[in-house]
């Protein structure tokens, strides 16, 4: 399967999820002054001023540079020993502070770019410009190139950077008391040591990392297959943190926070005061207002098994990001957000379907099942079409099932063509065509984007909250 096919997935790596938990949290504690001298969080030289010519500042807006990596050398490893690794994962998170809304934007980091310039120091060798795969700046000039490149390519004005590893990871979810997840099939992956039952079900940390590594497990058996399995995490650690007993329990929370602190480096200036302010933005942040997506790319043509940006979609993205569109309010920008089911009043759960797959795309429609079912549609079947194969996506419905068809055709992006056809029962059929551009979610608007004034530019991405991760496989 083309990586550009599931470019457009809703991802978001475990590394963001644990991160931005522990900013969070270690920024409320700043706040009262008690953790201020224990936390311990590593920090890096960078410097921005030597970047350039920068974007411009959006006030309010607070940008976020994540960085993931695998290749920590060993629990206590300093800073200076992660010199020349890649990151796995890069996520730019765009935080609202008066708003309280939060975009998380993937790049997949086989993107090829154009890294800019970069001196050689003890964090790297140095770069002199040129066309390389966008996590490598990183092994050229540490975070400072990485935090540079980023910013050139998405002409999105950085504050601080932030890099997380996995050697944290798995006793940052044992110290939450494992998280619950669904596991739709059952798992056997011998290369990231993980064996699972397929079913609902509590998973420790090691069991966690596993999934997170994975790449066999997926239907892709591909990178960006990878960080569907990790995106899958982000609700569920920070649905454990916000409701257990972490935030009032001395003990948990001195355990939890010496999980997270011990995997963390951020940038010398992301200082007490800056924690607390975000702190305060973010616990104002509902779940269903952390949106995530991932940069628009397609297969590279020098090296298929890399990928670029794809054009105009990737820089119409990266602007909205920019200027602070995607993180306002969406009700501000529409107040139909669920016309569609209080017009039937027929809900998702009423709406059972066979989603078959005419776009081409090899193991599509895998993809798209959890995510329809994650709304509360209840998805019977998939497979390719036999007796229709429109190649406009098309809802069919039998007789008196107008309102059910209409409302999942709601919820698709860009919506679909919806038919009667007597031949059908009580399932309707979800035919995806070559017009397929995803799930926006019930309210999401179908054709009408996802609200807000930079809704446009999410139509025929893949968007969701961090609220709609599935955790009952019921």
């Amino acid at each position: 399967m083309s990586t550009a096919a599931v470019a457009a997935k809703m991802t978001l790596g475990k590394w963001a999820a644990c991160a931005m938990t522990g900013v969070v949290i270690a920024g409320s504690l700043v706040g009262y002054g008690f953790y201020q001298d224990v936390l311990g969080i590593q920090t890096a030289h960078v410097d921005p001023d030597g970047w350039g010519d920068r974007p411009a500042q959006v006030d309010g807006v607070n940008n976020i540079l994540l960085l993931g990596t695998d290749e920590r050398a060993g629990e206590d490893a300093a800073y200076n020993d992660l010199n020349g690794i890649r990151p796995d994962v890069l996520v730019v998170v765009s935080i609202d502070v008066d708003q309280g809304g939060v975009t998380m934007v993937n790049l997949p980091r086989d993107t090829m770019v154009d890294i800019p310039p970069c001196d050689p120091g003890e964090e790297g060798e140095g770069w002199a410009g040129g066309v390389d795969q966008i996590n490598h700046a990183m092994t050229y000039g540490g975070m400072d190139c990485q935090g540079n490149t980023v910013e050139t390519v998405t002409g999105i004005h950085l504050d601080h950077l932030v890099l997380v590893d996995f050697a944290g990871f798995e006793q940052i979810v044992d110290s939450v008391g494992g998280i619950e997840m669904c596991v739709p099939e059952a798992i056997d992956d011998p290369k990231a040591h993980l064996t699972l039952e397929a079913g609902t079900q509590r998973l420790n940390g090691e069991q966690a990392l596993g999934l997170a590594r994975s790449r066999d497990s997926t239907e892709t058996g591909s990178d960006l297959g990878r960080i569907e399995n990790q995106q899958r995490m982000m609700g569920a650690i920070l649905r454990e943190v916000t409701s257990g007993d972490i935030l009032t329990s001395p003990g948990n929370l001195a355990g939890f926070l010496d999980s997270v602190t011990d995997s963390l480096v951020t940038d010398d200036q992301f200082n007490n005061a800056k924690m607390a302010e975000l702190a305060a933005a973010m616990r104002e942040v509902d779940l269903g207002r952390m949106n995530m997506v991932t940069a628009p790319v397609m297969d590279y043509q020098p090296n298929p098994d890399k990928v670029e940006l794809m054009e105009p979609d990737a820089s119409e993205l990266f602007s909205a990001v920019a200027a602070g569109e995607l993180t306002e309010d969406p009700e501000e920008g529409s107040d139909d957000s669920d016309s569609s089911e209080e017009e039937s009043g027929v809900e998702p759960s009423d709406v059972s379907l066979t989603l078959l797959n005419n776009t081409g795309i090899d193991g599509l429609g895998a993809q798209v099942e959890p995510l329809l079912a994650a709304e509360g549609f209840g998805v019977v079947g998939t497979g390719n079409p036999e007796l229709r194969a429109p190649e406009a996506t098309t809802v069919y419905h039998g007789a008196g099932l107008d309102g059910e068809a209409e409302l999942l055709a709601s919820a698709l992006t860009g919506g679909a063509e919806v038919v009667e056809e007597p031949t059908l029962g009580d399932d309707l059929e979800l035919v995806m065509g070559a017009d397929w551009s995803g799930v926006s979610g019930v309210g999401g608007g179908g054709g009408e984007g996802s609200g807000g004034a930079g809704g446009d530019v999410l139509d025929g991405l893949e968007t969701n909250s961090a609220a709609a991760d599935k955790v009952s496989c019921d």
